[in-house]
């Protein structure tokens, strides 16, 4: 099994852009506004949308493109895992994938209609020479189609087939991109004039109004408070929130008839026997290693130097060399050469497939030669194997009846509960807590968040609480080390505060709306005393504000109270050497500053970065020029009823459809 992914994230980085990007490059995963609000017929469950040819003869002769509603799904919980997005986001994230996917649906068809199709030769060899030939042709050989198909199901979860229509599909979409952006160009200064900018430092004085030191200057009197509370009569009607009264019995293991669970032998086998596949055991290799790296794919070359270097390790091991020594002082690997080549036990299946097998063919002591792996040339010594196998029940029983406890115990408490709640329904709360030995604790009317006292974990009583109605029968709940029986005594709805009561959160709500007027205010006034005097110093002395000095900044770094220099503080580059700024409006924050220093890119910084920032520039014009091909292309599938939305595309369950 390939498992590469565990390997070179950077490659699986490549990799997955290759397969799902947006319309097959990064530039186009925008939502082109209106695409996805044109709610259309059909109803199919597999079909996401039909994309087509525009216009009446598309309609009559185009042929069509399906985008599958599966498709979408998948891309769509991708993006939400790789985002971190909470799960009930799915919806709006299933429209997000599906514009994707019918924005690369059109750019497919446009790359078709100018014969940009990618043929069988031009696959082959970029599956030998591109992203994925590290994988497939290592050292320039086939890895064979077990392995392929090996590769293809593990990495990407997909047939070969499917594969490689995938990769054609991304090469034609790329020359579609090459084509449309082929006329890009920028200047030599526009080149410089960027560099400029972006190699320029400043270093400055600035002086600084605090937002929440001008919250505590605002102190309205109680009558302009209270117009306030009343003006904002909205805003309060449910400040103070819903509370509920509780009361609950609680009990723990100890309580339950029977006492302590017995595990019994034959349910420890039973156990180990059902759950063979938790015990497996994969094959490990614990290595040391020198590694003189040559990516697969590397020139002759770089290869022949690295293996020639490689060689000359080996031979000052062979005579007598310490591996630790040579590894601290040859191994390109930064991972394991300052442990001396070191590296953990892990499982082989993590490991590149040569370096594995060659480690596996040797002894604990032993040392191989040389061994070409995708990364570059390995020495490797093997301390330590393990061969894949199952762990016997001798060494995992202990655990298995700690879990079969545990399991008979947790099912005793919810049967004593489920036995507790029905008597207390019977007989209420009181009598059956004084039947069994139980104390019947009552809670202060408590907020949804709020912890109960008395067990280790309320929270699912509490939550539960809140779905419950005053009154209604006992039930048990879990709680975490034991379990409770619990009814809803009182309930006290959401309501307004009154004044009073509630007058320190008003004053600070008053601050809150009132502070940025003044800041800005208080900024303003700031920079007009400053040019005034032509004097920064001296106008924050007058206004009694604290004076600080940046260090030699780029438009890259961050300044405290003033923050990134690519935001509010990008003013400190536009301004000459003791100029001074107008109001600054950084948030929480007010800021003027005043130009101490200017550092300006040398024309040998400039020339070094030369290519660089052409590129850079190159690819921002080839994104805008790009975007303007496929909001123009998006505009003439829309207007000729190119895009055909299912139902449920339309309108996932719970999103409501922009118009």
């Amino acid at each position: 099994m390939i498992r590469f992914l565990q390997k070179d994230t950077k490659a699986v980085k490549i990799m997955f852009g290759v397969i799902i990007s947006a319309a097959c490059i990064s530039m186009v995963i925008y939502l082109v506004p209106g695409l996805m609000s044109d709610n259309s017929g059909g109803s199919s469950a597999t079909v996401y949308a039909t994309v087509r040819e525009p216009g009446a003869w598309g309609r009559l002769f185009g042929e069509s493109t399906g985008v599958q509603t599966e498709e979408v799904s998948k891309l769509a919980a991708r993006q939400l895992q790789q985002q971190h997005y909470p799960d009930f986001l799915l919806p709006y994230m299933m429209q997000r994938a599906g514009q994707v996917l019918v924005q690369r649906a059109m750019l497919k068809q446009a790359a078709d209609a100018m014969h940009l199709e990618v043929s069988d030769a031009d696959l082959v060899r970029e599956l030998r020479t591109g992203t994925f030939a590290q994988y497939l042709f290592p050292n320039g050989q086939y890895v064979g189609d077990d392995r392929y198909i090996d590769f293809v199901q593990t990495a990407f979860g997909t047939s070969r087939p499917d594969f490689e229509s995938q990769v054609k599909d991304d090469m034609e979409l790329q020359r579609l991109q090459a084509m449309v952006t082929g006329g890009a160009a920028v200047s030599d200064a526009a080149v410089r004039e960027a560099y400029r900018v972006q190699g320029t430092k400043v270093q400055f004085d600035y002086a600084v109004v605090s937002m929440e030191d001008l919250k505590k200057t605002i102190n309205p009197a109680d009558a302009e408070l209270q117009e306030y509370f009343k003006q904002n009569a909205a805003k309060y009607a449910k400040a103070v929130p819903e509370t509920r009264k509780i009361e609950y019995a609680a009990f723990d293991a100890s309580k339950t008839p029977g006492g302590k669970a017995a595990v019994s032998d034959g349910e420890v086998q039973a156990y180990y026997n059902s759950h063979q596949a938790q015990y497996k055991t994969e094959e490990q290799v614990k290595t040391r290693h020198i590694l003189i790296a040559a990516k697969a794919g590397a020139d002759a070359a770089t290869d022949a130097a690295a293996k020639a270097k490689a060689q000359d390790v080996l031979k000052q091991l062979q005579a007598g060399g310490n591996f630790a020594a040579l590894a601290k002082k040859y191994s390109e690997d930064p991972g394991s050469k300052d442990n001396g080549g070191e590296l953990v036990l892990m499982a082989t299946a993590s490991l590149d497939p040569a370096y594995a097998k060659a480690a596996m063919a040797l002894n604990p002591g032993q040392t191989s030669g040389l061994v070409r792996s995708a990364f570059g040339y390995h020495i490797i010594q093997t301390e330590q194997k393990q061969a894949a196998g199952v762990k016997p029940l001798s060494a995992v029983k202990d655990t298995i009846v700690k879990t079969i406890a545990q399991d008979k115990q947790g099912a005793a408490l919810q049967s004593y509960g489920t036995e507790l709640a029905a008597e207390a329904k019977k007989n209420g709360l009181e009598k059956m807590a004084a039947a069994h030995g139980l104390k019947v604790v009552t809670t202060d009317y408590l907020e949804k968040n709020a912890v109960i006292g008395g067990v280790s974990d309320g929270t699912l009583m509490l939550s539960t609480a809140f779905t419950t109605d005053k009154g209604a029968a006992p039930a048990a709940i879990s709680t975490g080390d034991g379990y409770a029986v619990f009814s809803v005594v009182d309930v006290k709805a959401a309501h307004a505060p009154e004044f009073a009561a509630y007058k320190s959160h008003v004053l600070d709500d008053y601050r809150d709306q009132k502070a940025p007027e003044l800041l800005q205010a208080e900024t303003v006034k700031l920079a007009a005393r400053a040019k005034e005097l032509n004097d920064l110093k001296k106008a924050a002395a007058e206004l009694k504000l604290p004076i600080k000095t940046s260090g030699l900044v780029g438009e890259d770094g961050q300044v405290t109270d003033l923050g990134a220099m690519n935001g509010p503080g990008a003013v400190a580059f536009k301004l000459a050497k003791g100029g001074i700024s107008d109001a600054i409006n950084a948030g929480q924050t007010g800021v003027v500053l005043r130009v101490t220093d200017k550092q300006e890119p040398t024309a040998d910084e400039t020339a070094k970065n030369f290519d660089a920032t052409r590129e850079q520039l190159l690819s921002q014009q080839r994104n805008e020029i790009f975007s303007v091909f496929m909001g123009t292309l998006t505009e003439r599938y829309e207007q000729g009823g190119g895009v055909r939305l299912t139902k449920q595309a339309a309108a996932p369950a719970g999103v409501p459809v922009g118009k």
